[in-house]
């Protein structure tokens, strides 16, 4: 193979390499200290100067990181402000193990960059691929012979030899486009950050890897293999595509799946949490998954909807994604349904009532909101005249219709003055016995309450 290929496998064995990540967030400040961890010189891009002066203050702003690993990958460095200089990236081989900027003219000299840009829906459910080119265009202007470039940005099947390909190779070599898998090397791996979880890490989670050719693969997989346990190859970038979006397919449709049972056996009077544990203990051929007031995060209710814009270009209706998508997406207004019934029964109408919502972070023991559940709990219930307040230790402001709330107190006092409290988001920070012993009315979504003694509180369950 050619010497550009010689060249920056010695510089990743060697640990001479330097690597940038693109995208600073739940997914490439792990991945960061990951390369930091293996011995590699790393600097971080994000257009996001609060995070960039945080980092390069040594403070964490992803609640799994604690600040003591980034001053440690800052090696002590004193803080630099909201970017880094072209000086000081030149330095940056001297200056210590880790540092961020908002330039991107740090690239010049990376010799890996990953590109862990987030992936949205734009208001037609269709894929904003805006972040993905933008950085791609970046990478460009600055891609030289010699450079690894992987996408980690979820996407549809095909981005990176279709959308990013084509641009590296028509942007750079300064009028003399560089050759994939001679000049540069690109390949596809989906990130799989699981964020509040402790079990699996960026470090032990199995790496998918495609890689454009054989040496991109090859080089890809250097890279990664030097930071994580396991690299996992695979024969193509489409197929790693299509990898994550079949895991987070699986998830949609079975929390779909599973939402319509729960619905299913509130019409036959049965509980549905109960049906699933008795399901659970057959050993093979079952797979718990539970339901809730709908799906959130940045991956499961997006995913799904990249994969079946890309097979609608196709002529091909994705059924069983629509049909979850339905299901997941109508769960809130199933549950302000379950509190209007509960409510009706203590004589009282959702007009006037007041609501608690526990938890508006989309998952336990997380902070983060993005396309929370609890959200639209909270949208439904005011339209109908509610008086809606929340509670989530993890969330101290939250965005809704445009208008700032904050968590209010948890007392005795807030419990009682309310008319119904609804579990939203299960974090562990709560007492669910103390809970229920100061509320009247509970609207459980996630059977927190399953292990506690009912003590005060009419509790209505999914």
């Amino acid at each position: 193979m050619g010497s550009n290929y010689g060249d920056i496998m010695r510089k990743i064995e060697s640990r001479e390499a330097v690597v940038s990540v693109v995208g600073l967030g739940y997914v490439g400040l792990p991945l960061v200290l990951a390369f930091v961890d293996a011995g590699f010189r790393v600097v971080g891009v994000d257009l996001d100067e609060s995070k960039v002066a945080r980092l390069n203050a040594g403070e964490s702003y992803v609640s799994d990181i604690p600040a003591s690993r980034v001053a440690a990958a800052m090696n002590a460095r004193t803080a630099a402000g909201s970017k880094t200089s072209s000086v000081a990236v030149g330095k940056i081989r001297q200056s210590g193990s880790l540092t961020a900027t908002t330039e991107f003219e740090v690239l010049r000299q990376a010799d890996a960059v990953v590109v862990c840009v987030p992936t949205p829906l734009n208001k037609t459910k269709d894929p904003d691929m805006t972040p993905v080119i933008s950085a791609t265009d970046d990478v460009a202007r600055r891609l030289h012979a010699g450079m690894l470039v992987v996408l980690e940005s979820t996407t549809y099947p095909g981005t990176t030899e279709e959308v990013v390909l084509p641009r590296l190779e028509s942007s750079s070599g300064n009028g003399h486009p560089l050759k994939v898998g001679e000049d540069f090397f690109l390949a596809f791996s989906p990130e799989r950050i699981d964020p509040g979880r402790k079990d699996y890490t960026v470090v032990n989670t199995p790496k998918v890897i495609g890689g454009v050719t054989p040496s991109c693969l090859e080089v890809a997989q250097a890279l990664y293999g030097s930071a994580i346990h396991r690299t996992v190859p695979v024969s193509s970038p489409k197929v790693a595509e299509m990898v994550k979006l079949l895991e987070n397919t699986f998830r949609a449709v079975n929390i779909g799946l599973v939402n319509e049972v729960a619905i299913m056996c509130d019409r036959l009077g049965m509980d549905v949490w109960e049906v699933i544990e008795a399901a659970k203990t057959k050993p093979f051929g079952f797979m718990p998954f539970y339901p809730g007031p709908g799906l959130g995060g940045h991956c499961i209710p997006i995913d799904p909807q990249y994969l079946a814009w890309k097979l609608q270009t196709l002529n091909y209706d994705a059924r069983f994604i629509r049909l979850a998508a339905e299901i997941n997406f109508e769960m809130p207004h199933y549950v302000v349904g379950k509190v209007a019934a509960a409510l009706n029964e203590e004589r009282k109408a959702v007009n006037g009532s007041k609501v608690l919502i526990l938890g508006v972070a989309y998952k336990a023991d997380v902070g983060d909101v993005r396309e929370s559940p609890s959200l639209d709990l909270i949208h439904l219930l005011k339209s109908q005249g509610a008086e809606v307040s929340y509670h989530d230790p993890h969330v101290p402001e939250a965005v809704v219709d445009g208008v700032a709330m904050r968590s209010a107190a948890l007392d005795e006092t807030t419990l009682r003055g309310m008319d119904c409290v609804v579990i939203a988001t299960a974090h562990k920070a709560y007492d669910w016995d103390w809970v229920l012993k100061h509320s009247r009315l509970v609207v459980d979504t996630r059977n927190a309450t399953k292990a506690v003694a009912e003590n005060g509180a009419r509790v209505v369950k999914l």
